[in-house]
C-alpha cells in the first residue's frame, strides 16, 4: 500500500482513530439559524467520512449564548441542538470515522449585531481597525463561561462524538487570555504564564468532570501568533507542555496566526503546501501526545513524509478536503490522478464564511449540495460547447448522472482561459486541476472533440436534446486611438508563449491579469510598468494573495500609474489622463505593450441553438464577463441538474 503510516491507525486518548487523513474545523455556514445541525451539515460530513477521512472535526461550535459569531453558527449552549448533532455523528460513524467537535467563544471576533450582546475579550482591544473594542470579560463572567465549556462538551457526548476540542487560537476569547500582546488583566487570569493559561486549565478541567473522564480533549494552539508582541513558536512549544503535562490533554490541533494575518490561516497560492511543517515540528519535539498539523496540504505524499519522520502524528487537508472529499480514497486506490485539486484561489469558501453565507468552492461547487447529487430521471443527449472549466464540469456532471455526452472545443487544448491562469508565479495547481476534470470527463465516458466547431450542422447531426453554451469570453479591446497600429500584445498570448515581448514593457490594465502579466515578466527579468484606471493595481485580487503579488511587484520594482485612463496608444507607450484631476502625461520608450483590460462575454451561438435544440442554457462568461472559474462551474452544476 502506498502512504502507509497516513492509513496506519492512531489512538488519541481513549479512541483509535483508523488513519491519520483530517478534516479540520471550518466554517462552513450550512448550519439552521436556530443553531441545530441542518440536513445540508450532514450530507457535507458524511460525504467527507465517505470519502475515507479518519478524523472529522465539526466546525467551531458556540459555547455560549451571548458569542455567536455568526447567523449560521452550529450552537451547543442549550440541549436543543443535540439531536441534530447526533445525525450529523451517527452519518459519519456509518463509514467508520471518529467525530471531533471543536468549541469556540469568539471573543473579540464575534458578532454584537446578531446577539445583542457586547463582543468579550481577556482585555479591552480591538481585533483589527475600524473593529469593535470589546469588554473585558470580568471575573466571575470567566468562571460562567468555563461552566458553559463543561455544559457543551456533555451535550456533545449525549450526540454521540468521540472527543471534543477546545479553541484557544486564531484571536478568539481563550487565545486572548494566553496572550501577553492581548491580556492585560491583572486578577488571578492575567500577569504570568501560569496566570494566562488559567482559563484553558480550569476549562479543560471543567470539561473533563462533567464528561465522566473519558472523553478525549484536544487543543487547537497557535504555533505562531504573526502579530507585533504575540506567540512565538518558543511560546506555542510551553503552552503544547503545558497543555499536556498539567492539563492531560490528549492531543493539539496547531494552526497558526490571528485575523490580522489571515494569509497564515487560509494560504493563498503563493504558499507552499505544508509551510508551517518546521512550526509544528518544534512543538512535537515538546510534547509526546499526538500532534495534528494543518497548513495547505492538498495530496498525501508529504504529509506521509512528515508523520514518518515523526514531525507531526496526524494531517489535515483543510481545504482540500472542501475540493475533493475522496482524497484518501484516491490516495488509497492509487487514482490521484482524479483528484480535486483545491487551487487556493479562496473564491468560495473564505469570503462566503465570513458574510455569514454558505460557503461553495471553485473546484467543488456541489459543497453542502451533495444531496442534490442524484441520477437523472430521464437520460437524455446532451451538447457542450466549450472546454474551459466551466464546459468541462458540465460535461463531467451530466455524464455522472448518466446522461450521453458529446463536449465540442474549437481549439486544440481543454481549459480555455483557465490554462492561460495557471502560466503566472504561483498558479501551478490550475493545471492539475485542469488534467483532473480531463480524466473524469474522460471515465465518464464524455466524447470530447477537440479542433471542432459547433455549426448548425454539426449540432443537426448530433441532434441533443439539451446545448450548455460555455464558449467563455475574448479579450476586451476598447476603440482607443492608436490601438489597432500599435502593435499590442495580449497578456494571453504573451503567458502562453504565442508572443514575445521586448526587455522594458508597458502594461495596460492592472487587475488581477495585468499584475500578474507583470510579476511574469519582472521574475524573467523585464523591466514592466502598469498604468492602470482605477485607483489601485489589483482591487479585484483577493486580499490574501494580492499581499503577495502586490510585495513582489514592490521586489521588482514595477512601476505603477494608477488613476490613469488610456487615450491614445503609440508604438512605444501610451497617452492619459487622470481621472483625479484632468491632467494629461505620456509614458513612452517601452519595447512592448501588453494588453490586459479585461474580457467581454463570447456567445454567438445561443439564438442559433434555440431552433434546433430543446433546452439551451448558457453558463460562466458567455454568460456575463468578466466572471471567475467559481461562476463557471457554480453555473454547470446548476445546467448540469437542470436536465
Amino acid at each position: 500500500m502506498k502512504y502507509p503510516t497516513m492509513f496506519s491507525p492512531i489512538q488519541i486518548g481513549t479512541v483509535t482513530v483508523p488513519n491519520r487523513f483530517v478534516v479540520p474545523p471550518m466554517g462552513n455556514n450550512f448550519a439552521n439559524t436556530d443553531g441545530t445541525m441542518s440536513d445540508r451539515s450532514a450530507a457535507y460530513y458524511e460525504a467527507r467520512a465517505k470519502g475515507g477521512f479518519g478524523l472529522i472535526t465539526i466546525e467551531s461550535t458556540v459555547v455560549y449564548a451571548e458569542a455567536k459569531g455568526g447567523p449560521r453558527k452550529p450552537c451547543l449552549f442549550t440541549d436543543d441542538t443535540v439531536d441534530s448533532f447526533k445525525k450529523v455523528v451517527d452519518r459519519c460513524h456509518a463509514y467508520g470515522a471518529k467525530v471531533n467537535i471543536q468549541l469556540q467563544h469568539a471573543g473579540p471576533e464575534g458578532n454584537s449585531k446578531l446577539t445583542g450582546y457586547p463582543l468579550k475579550a481577556a482585555s479591552a482591544m480591538a481585533s483589527h481597525c475600524g473593529g469593535e473594542i470589546p469588554v473585558a470579560m470580568p471575573t466571575e463572567e470567566v468562571y460562567k463561561l468555563i461552566e458553559c465549556y463543561g455544559d457543551a462538551a456533555a451535550r456533545a457526548q449525549r450526540a454521540g462524538v468521540d472527543m471534543v476540542e477546545v479553541h484557544c487560537a486564531h484571536g478568539y476569547l481563550v487565545s486572548t487570555f494566553i496572550s501577553a500582546r492581548t491580556n492585560k488583566r491583572t486578577d488571578e487570569f492575567g500577569g504570568c504564564f501560569e496566570n494566562r493559561m488559567r482559563l484553558p486549565r480550569l476549562i479543560i478541567e471543567n470539561i473533563r468532570r462533567k464528561t465522566g473522564g473519558s472523553l478525549p480533549i484536544l487543543c487547537r494552539i497557535n504555533a505562531r501568533d504573526e502579530g507585533e508582541g504575540g506567540l512565538t513558536v518558543q511560546d506555542a512549544a510551553v503552552i503544547a507542555a503545558y497543555l499536556e503535562q498539567e492539563c492531560g490533554v490528549d492531543a493539539l490541533n496547531v494552526s497558526r496566526s490571528i485575523h490580522l494575518h489571515d494569509e497564515f490561516m487560509w494560504a493563498p497560492n503563493n504558499t507552499h503546501a505544508g509551510f508551517n511543517a518546521d512550526l509544528v515540528t518544534e512543538i512535537k519535539k515538546a510534547v509526546s501526545i499526538p500532534v495534528i498539523t494543518v497548513g495547505r496540504y492538498t495530496e498525501p505524499q508529504y504529509a506521509e513524509l512528515l508523520v514518518k519522520q515523526g514531525r507531526a502524528d496526524l494531517v489535515a487537508f483543510g481545504r482540500q478536503s472542501i475540493a475533493d472529499p475522496e482524497l484518501p480514497n484516491k490516495a488509497r486506490t492509487g487514482h490521484l490522478e482524479t483528484l480535486t485539486p483545491c487551487i487556493a484561489c479562496l473564491l468560495g469558501c473564505v469570503p462566503n464564511m465570513l458574510a455569514g453565507r454558505p460557503i461553495t468552492c471553485a473546484m467543488n461547487p456541489t459543497v453542502g449540495r451533495e444531496a442534490e447529487i442524484v441520477p437523472a430521471q430521464v437520460k437524455k443527449k446532451v451538447l457542450v460547447i466549450g472546454g474551459g472549466p466551466g464546459g468541462m464540469y458540465a460535461a463531467w456532471m451530466c455524464a455522472r448522472r448518466g446522461h450521453s455526452v458529446t463536449l465540442l472545443e474549437k481549439g486544440s487544448e481543454l481549459g480555455g482561459h483557465f490554462l492561460v491562469a495557471s502560466y503566472p508565479p504561483a498558479k501551478g495547481e490550475i493545471a492539475p486541476a485542469i488534467r483532473s476534470l480531463i480524466v473524469r470527463c474522460r471515465e465518464a465516458g464524455v466524447d470530447i472533440r477537440l479542433n471542432t466547431e459547433a455549426t448548425a450542422e454539426l449540432v443537426q447531426e448530433i441532434a441533443p436534446d439539451a446545448a450548455i453554451v460555455a464558449t467563455g469570453s475574448t479579450p476586451l479591446i476598447l476603440p482607443i486611438p492608436g490601438l489597432a497600429e500599435c502593435g499590442y500584445v495580449n497578456a494571453e498570448d504573451m503567458l502562453t508563449g504565442k508572443q514575445t515581448v521586448g526587455k522594458r514593457v508597458l502594461i495596460v490594465g492592472g487587475g488581477m491579469v495585468g499584475a500578474e502579466a507583470a510579476e511574469h515578466l519582472a521574475e524573467r527579468g523585464h523591466e514592466c510598468d502598469i498604468v492602470e484606471m482605477k485607483h489601485v493595481v489589483g482591487e479585484d485580487i483577493m486580499p490574501e494573495p494580492r499581499k503577495y503579488i502586490m510585495a513582489s511587484l514592490e521586489h521588482h520594482k514595477v512601476g505603477q500609474f494608477t488613476d490613469a485612463k488610456v487615450s491614445r496608444f503609440y508604438t512605444d507607450g501610451v497617452a492619459y489622463t487622470s481621472t483625479v484631476d484632468g491632467s494629461e502625461g505620456e509614458l513612452r520608450g517601452y519595447d512592448s505593450i501588453v494588453l490586459a483590460m479585461g474580457y467581454r462575454s463570447n456567445n454567438p451561438l445561443e439564438e442559433q441553438l434555440k431552433p434546433l435544440v430543446p433546452q439551451v442554457i448558457v453558463i460562466g462568461e458567455a454568460r456575463q464577463a468578466p466572471g471567475n472559474s467559481m461562476i463557471a462551474t457554480g453555473d454547470a452544476l446548476n445546467a448540469a441538474l437542470a436536465i
